[in-house]
């Protein structure tokens, strides 16, 4: 990362930029528009975030940074039916420049395990699911610092999610696009923001198909805890999603205008390897309005969009 004199504290900025940028997969939630199919139940919810800047000599690049999560998941209800699945992700993340990189890949129900409603690569489900998070650092491409208070550095803020599902009824393709900074918190608290408006094309056959539909705030934190003899580091990474203004309600009674996801995981990680729990919690996930009566052709059922989902995933990064 270049630095001016006019940039503030330039290398803790890029310390926390990529702490931000690597947990952005995790720190996205999805809000999915359709039954929980395979497609939902991948959800690129990377388990491999990192929390430190790059090592020098520990990676293949001193900015760019990969890794391969072997994750499971249960109970993840970004659809009416929450679905268990294992899947395997590969991630990227690094800051150059004025650029902000972080995205991953995933390939759903891999090794052929999940619940009913988890359809992926091997069984007529979505074959790929990916998401690609970039900004752009406006004070960079100024240069100078545009800090206002505790806003630090501003960017230009974009999240792309793709899910290929089996057929376009299955398929969807979202663009976040807005504002985002880092925020100084005088503590060991890492803490950014994002402010999105939501372009919509394909959305599983959804009403809202096509067209700019609703906003989301976002809100991240990361706390480091502890180091240890070992060379291992236990770091707390939280979000907020609140996703508003959906118009997917005035068609369907079962749907919400709102959708609130929280996030909490722990990271144990080594140079190299990295274990990772998480619990999400869910408030009319994919904005499905929690028990109400609903049928996909299987027989009646009520939907479940609100509660905890958890999972676990095994990393190496290089």
């Amino acid at each position: 990362m270049h630095c001016t004199s006019s940039r503030v504290t330039c290398s803790r900025t890029l310390a926390v930029s990529l702490l931000l940028a690597s947990v952005t997969g995790l720190l996205s939630s999805h809000v999915l528009a359709q039954p929980a199919t395979a497609e939902e139940s991948a959800q690129g919810e990377t388990l491999s975030p990192e929390a430190n800047p790059p090592k020098k000599g520990a990676y293949l690049s001193d900015w760019f940074n990969q890794d391969l999560t072997v994750i499971g998941s249960k109970d993840i209800s970004f659809g009416p039916q929450p679905a268990d699945d294992i899947y395997l992700e590969y991630e990227y993340f690094g800051r150059k420049g004025p650029f902000e990189l972080y995205g991953y890949i995933d390939i759903p129900k891999i090794f052929d395990i999940g619940n009913s409603h988890d359809k992926g690569v091997w069984d007529h489900g979505s074959p790929v699911f990916m998401e690609h998070e970039p900004r752009i650092s406006i004070d960079y491409l100024a240069g100078r610092s545009l800090a206002i208070g505790p806003f630090k550095e501003w960017y230009v803020a974009f999240d792309w999610i793709y899910d290929h599902g089996s057929n376009s009824a299955n398929r969807a393709n979202t663009l976040y696009s807005g504002l985002g900074t880092d925020i100084d918190t005088q503590s060991r608290v890492n803490l950014s923001a994002n402010f999105y408006g939501r372009y919509q094309w394909e959305n599983y056959g959804a009403s809202n198909e096509y067209s700019w539909d609703g906003y989301r705030a976002q809100l991240k934190y990361i706390v480091p805890i502890s180091s240890f003899s070992n060379g291992a580091s236990l770091t707390y990474i939280g979000f907020t999603n609140f996703d508003f203004g959906s118009d997917l309600h005035k068609d369907n009674p079962a749907r919400t205008a709102n959708a609130t996801v929280a996030t909490n995981v722990l990271l144990y990680a080594f140079t190299h390897l990295r274990f990772t729990l998480v619990g999400r919690y869910f408030h009319n996930g994919g904005n499905w309005d929690d028990g109400s009566e609903l049928n996909f052709g299987d027989g009646d059922f009520r939907a479940r969009s609100n509660g905890w989902g958890y999972y676990a995933g095994v990393g190496y990064q290089f």
